[in-house]
């Protein structure tokens, strides 16, 4: 563990000179510190756990057949929601003669337009398009948002024409 050695060993006396006090060195063995170490180390990497990624359901519809024949919607229950660039959103109700409007990711904006809606329209419907100046994270909050607020029935379809032109119209 610890030992003391002396210094001086053999025969080198002078005569006639001080007589000094032998120096006593200290070694310490850090083997049994650095056993310890290790051991901590690889018990605490043993028995942590990592946090797991937490994943959101999405049930994907089979893609339809040809002969099959798609399903009916009225348009008066359809929400449209674009996402459009600097974190913002357009929206609008039914499908012809569109009043767009825009609001933002905040509590206070997509969430209160979703319950707004839902409590208005009784089945409503949503598409979601993002556009191509929309980033990933604004997928992903709007896909939070259906989460928080409780959507049953949304769909990710792609961008119109259409579309491109409300928001340019939107933004003069």
């Amino acid at each position: 563990m610890a030992e003391v050695s002396q210094g001086g060993g053999g025969g080198g006396h002078k005569k006639g000179g001080k007589v000094r006090a032998k120096k006593a060195s200290t070694k310490i063995d850090m083997t049994p510190m650095v056993d310890l170490a290790f051991l901590l180390l690889t018990f605490f990497m043993l028995t942590t756990t990592f946090n797991k990624p937490q994943t959101m359901e999405i049930t994907m519809p089979e893609k339809p057949k040809p002969e099959d024949k798609l399903p009916e919607v009225n348009e008066k229950k359809v929400v449209t929601l674009v996402l459009g660039k600097n974190d913002k959103i357009y929206w609008y109700h039914g499908i012809t003669d569109p009043k767009i409007e825009v609001t933002d990711f905040s509590a206070n904006g997509i969430r209160k337009v979703l319950m707004t809606q839902n409590s208005q329209i009784p089945g409503m419907i949503l598409l979601i398009k993002p556009s191509e100046e929309s980033r990933y994270k604004n997928m992903v909050d709007i896909l939070d948002e259906m989460n928080i607020t409780n959507m049953q029935r949304y769909a990710l379809v792609p961008i119109t024409p259409t579309d491109k032109e409300l928001i340019k119209e939107s933004n003069l």
